[in-house]
C-alpha cells in the first residue's frame, strides 16, 4: 500500500467512523429520553393509568408527553455537538494544540540537552530520509512512563511528542525504533483520524460528566426530590460510559491494526529490529510501563506509543505479540545483557561536517546540478516513492546532515540565523546578488541583508541535494518566531526573488513552502476534488514544470514533456496555457486548489509530473530537486537523492 493509497484509506475511514459515533450518538440520545421518560412517570403520580401500573406499560400508553422526549433529544444532542465542537475547535491548530493539551514542553532547534539533542537529531535524520518537513518536537516533562505519540493534520504541520521517561530509559537504536513507528502514523493518514476521534469522544464522554456533577448536588441536598435526582444523575453517568464503552471499542478494533502496521513500518524504515522491539521490551521492564499520567491519557490513547491507560478493550495488541511480530528471534535476556547505554556517547551528538562543496553557476543563474541520471522506472512506479520510508534514504539523511558546512548548521538552529540562512539560499551569484541585497535593505531589512550576505558563501556552496534539507532543518525555528517575524521574513524572500524581475520555478516553489509553512496552521481540506475538475490548474503546473526543466532548452521539448505528463494524467484533451497566463498568481491558486485532491487523484497529478521531467528517459540533479520542493508544497513528501532512487532500480 503506498503513500495515496494510505492516505485514501484513512479518509474511508474517518467517513465510516463518522457514520459510526452517529449511529452511537443517537443510541445515547434514546437512552437518555428512556431516563427522562421513566424520571417522569417516577415523579409524577396523577398519571392517567392505575395505580401499581408497571413501568413499561405506562410508557407503552403513551403517558409520557412527546414534549419530554422532544426536549430530552434536542437538549442532549446541542450538549454532545456544543462539547464535540469545542473540542474539535480547540484542535483546530493541529499538532501543537494536541502538545499543549497534554502539557508538553516544545523543543528548541538548538537545545544543548544530551537527551534533547539526541532526539531532535533522530527526528530530523528521519525527516529528510522520507522528504517530510521535520516536525516541531516535543516533550512531555513530568510523565516517567515510556511513551511518544505524532500528531496533526496533514503531513507538513505535524508534531511528534515523546516522554521523558522514553529519553531516560531507550537508546539510540530504541529511540529510532519509537520515532520510526510515529512516523508511519504522519505518513499513513493516521493523524488527522486520531484528533477527530478526541473531539468526537469529548461530547460523548461529557454526558456521563453531567451525570457525575448532578449526582454530587443530589448528596448534598436535602430536598424532597433528592433521591430522583440522585438516580436521574446515575443514569446520566451510566449513559454517559455506554457512549464510551462502544467509542472505546471502535477505537481499539481499527487501533491494534494500526499499530501493528507502524511497528513493521519502522522496521522497513530503520532496518533494525532490535531498536523497535527494544524499546517495547523496555516499556515491559519498566515499573512503569507505558502509562500516562495526565488527564488526557485514555482520551488520547489510541495515539500513543504504547498503552497509556487502563482501558476495557485494549487500544494497543499484547507487549509480546508486537515483539514477536517485528522480531521472532528477540531474546529478551541477551538483548538486555548486550544492549547500549541510554546515556547518549559524544558521537550521537556531533558529526565532522564534510567540506563545503564548490559549485558552478550556469547561464541562467543557476547553480550546478545538470547532470543526468537513467530514469529507470515509469511515472506509475514513481508515485511509490511519494512518502516511502526507505531504510536506505536514511543513511542518505545521514550523510547529507554531514555534508552541511558547520557554520550554516549551527545557524539553522537559531531563529535569527534561520532567517538569514534562507534568505542566503535565495541570493545569485555577482552583481545580481547586490541587486538583491539592495532590495533587502530597501524593504527595511538591512540587519537581515548583512547576515544573509556573511552566510552567503556556504549557501552557494551547496550541491543542489542540499537544499532542501538546510530549508527543512530551519523550518523549526523559523516557526518558534514571532508573527511580525514572520511576515517580515515572507516580505523579505518575496523582495530577493523579485529583484531581477524574473521567478523561477524553484523559488517561486521555496516562497510557497515557506508561506505553507509559516502561515497559522491551516484548517483541514476537505480533499475530494478530481483531476477532471480543476484540469486548468493541473496544466497551470504541469506547463510550468515543463517549462523549468525540458522547456528552458528548447520548445519542442517542451512540448514533449507537457503532452507526456497529461497523458499520464489522462488529460489527453488539456491544452497547454500561453505564456502570458503563467504569472505568479495563476501558480499559487493553482497550488492551493490541487492540494484539494483526493488522494488517489492527487497520485495520478504527481505521476504527470513524473512523466514530464523525465520525457527524455533521464532525470537531472536540479529537476529532481525541483519535484521534491513542488512535492513539498504539495504535501507529497519524496525522499532525498531521488535521482538515485530510480536510477538503481
Amino acid at each position: 500500500m503506498n503513500f495515496f493509497e494510505s492516505q485514501e484509506r484513512a479518509r474511508r475511514s474517518t467517513a465510516l467512523l463518522v457514520a459510526l459515533y452517529a449511529l452511537a450518538v443517537i443510541a445515547v440520545v434514546a437512552a437518555v429520553d428512556l431516563v427522562l421518560a421513566a424520571a417522569y412517570l417516577f415523579n409524577y403520580s396523577e398519571l392517567r393509568v392505575p395505580a401499581g401500573t408497571p413501568l413499561g406499560a405506562r410508557m407503552l400508553v403513551n403517558a409520557v408527553p412527546a414534549a419530554v422526549y422532544v426536549y430530552g433529544a434536542l437538549g442532549t444532542l446541542a450538549v454532545v455537538f456544543a462539547v464535540t465542537g469545542f473540542q474539535v475547535l480547540r484542535l483546530a491548530s493541529g499538532g501543537d494544540a494536541v502538545a499543549g493539551m497534554v502539557g508538553a514542553r516544545r523543543l528548541a532547534s538548538g537545545s544543548a540537552d544530551p537527551l534533547e539533542r539526541r532526539l531532535l537529531n533522530v527526528v530530523e535524520e528521519m525527516a529528510i530520509a522520507s522528504g517530510v518537513r521535520v516536525p516541531n518536537v516535543y516533550v512531555m516533562d513530568g510523565e516517567p512512563g515510556i511513551n511518544a505519540f505524532a500528531a496533526g493534520y496533514d503531513v507538513s504541520h505535524a508534531v511528534v511528542a515523546v516522554t521523558r521517561g522514553a529519553l531516560q530509559s531507550l537508546n539510540r537504536d530504541e529511540l529510532q525504533g519509537v520515532i520510526g513507528h510515529e512516523f508511519s502514523h504522519i505518513l499513513n493518514g493516521d493523524m488527522r483520524l486520531n484528533i477527530r476521534m478526541i473531539g468526537v469522544l469529548a461530547g460523548i464522554v461529557f454526558i456521563g460528566s453531567v451525570g457525575q456533577f448532578v449526582m454530587r448536588g443530589a448528596g448534598r441536598s436535602r430536598g424532597r426530590g433528592a433521591g430522583g435526582l440522585f438516580l436521574a444523575g446515575l443514569a446520566l453517568f451510566v449513559i454517559g460510559y455506554v457512549g464510551l464503552f462502544f467509542a472505546q471499542m471502535i477505537k481499539a478494533a481499527i487501533s491494534r491494526q494500526r499499530e501493528f502496521l507502524a511497528d513493521a513500518s519502522s522496521v522497513q524504515f530503520t532496518r533494525n529490529p532490535d531498536g523497535i522491539a527494544g524499546a517495547l521490551d523496555r516499556i515491559g521492564q519498566s515499573a512503569g510501563g507505558a502509562l500516562i499520567a495526565n488527564r488526557y491519557a485514555e482520551d488520547m490513547s489510541h495515539m500513543y506509543f504504547g498503552k497509556s491507560a487502563p482501558a476495557l478493550f485494549d487500544t494497543h495488541p499484547p507487549l509480546a505479540e508486537r515483539i514477536r511480530r517485528v522480531n521472532p528471534r528477540f531474546q529478551a535476556h541477551e538483548y538486555s545483557r548486550t544492549r547500549a547505554p541510554a546515556t547518549p556517547r559524544a558521537e550521537e551528538l556531533a558529526a565532522a561536517p564534510a567540506a563545503a562543496r564548490s559549485v558552478e553557476w550556469g547561464p541562467a543563474g543557476r547553480r550546478g546540478g545538470d547532470q543526468a541520471s537513467t530514469w529507470g522506472r515509469s511515472a506509475g512506479a514513481a508515485v511509490a516513492l511519494v512518502g516511502a520510508l526507505d531504510g536506505a534514504k536514511l543513511g542518505v539523511a545521514q550523510r547529507l546532515m554531514r555534508a552541511l558546512p558547520a557554520g550554516l548548521q549551527a545557524q539553522l538552529a537559531d531563529p535569527q540565523g534561520a532567517r538569514a540562512a534562507l534568505i542566503a539560499l535565495m541570493l545569485a551569484p555577482g552583481p545580481a546578488m547586490q541587486a538583491q541585497l539592495a532590495a533587502l535593505r530597501s524593504a527595511g531589512a538591512g540587519a537581515l541583508a548583512e547576515a544573509a550576505r556573511a552566510l552567503a558563501p556556504e549557501a552557494a556552496g551547496l550541491a543542489p541535494a542540499l537544499r532542501l534539507p538546510a530549508i527543512d532543518l530551519a523550518l523549526p525555528a523559523l516557526k518558534a518566531g514571532s508573527p511580525g517575524a514572520k511576515r517580515e521574513l515572507l516580505s523579505a524572500l518575496e523582495a530577493v526573488i523579485q529583484a531581477d524581475r524574473r521567478v523561477s520555478l524553484h523559488e517561486f516553489s521555496v516562497l510557497e513552502l515557506a508561506r505553507s509553512q509559516l502561515a497559522p496552521a491551516p484548517r483541514p481540506l476537505a480533499q475530494r476534488a478530481t483531476l477532471a475538475s480543476l484540469g486548468e490548474e493541473a496544466a497551470t503546473l504541469l506547463a510550468l514544470l515543463a517549462q523549468a526543466g525540458r522547456g528552458g532548452r528548447d520548445a519542442d521539448s517542451g512540448t514533449r514533456a507537457f503532452a507526456a505528463g497529461v497523458k499520464e494524467m489522462g488529460l489527453d484533451n488539456l491544452a497547454a496555457p500561453g505564456r502570458e497566463r503563467l504569472t505568479l498568481e495563476a501558480a499559487a491558486a493553482a497550488l492551493q486548489a490541487l492540494k484539494r485532491l483526493a488522494p488517489l487523484q492527487k497520485a495520478l497529478l504527481v505521476k504527470g509530473l513524473f512523466a514530464a521531467a523525465t520525457a527524455d528517459g533521464t532525470i537531472r540533479v536540479a529537476e529532481a530537486e525541483l519535484l521534491r520542493l513542488v512535492g513539498a508544497v504539495l504535501d507529497c513528501p519524496l525522499p532525498p537523492s531521488l535521482e538515485e532512487a530510480t536510477s538503481s532500480s
